[in-house]
């Protein structure tokens, strides 16, 4: 399934991207690895219920991950010529 850049009727528009996307990308890995980290380590103190909750939050970060991702290819076929910065 293709995907835009951007939904229909969004505020950001190609050149002005509504979504810091390779931010949000920066913050959605080091979710992932600090869930994953705390929840072996609550895991091991005998936290199941903690590991479950950091687990769960970690599966939701790679969810994002994917997500942004695919934005982003979108954003480059749209533009291919385009550099972007962490905050763009």
């Amino acid at each position: 399934m293709a995907t835009k850049s951007q939904p229909k009727r969004a505020r950001g528009t190609v050149g002005h991207a509504y979504s810091a996307l390779n931010l949000r990308l920066l913050l959605a890995g080091f979710g992932l690895v600090v869930c994953t980290a705390l929840g072996v380590l609550a895991w091991r103190a005998g936290l199941i219920a903690g590991a479950v909750i950091l687990w769960v939050l970690a599966v939701i970060a790679v969810v994002d991950l994917v997500v942004v991702q695919r934005r982003r290819r979108a954003r480059r076929r749209d533009d291919p010529a385009a550099k972007y910065s962490l905050f763009e």
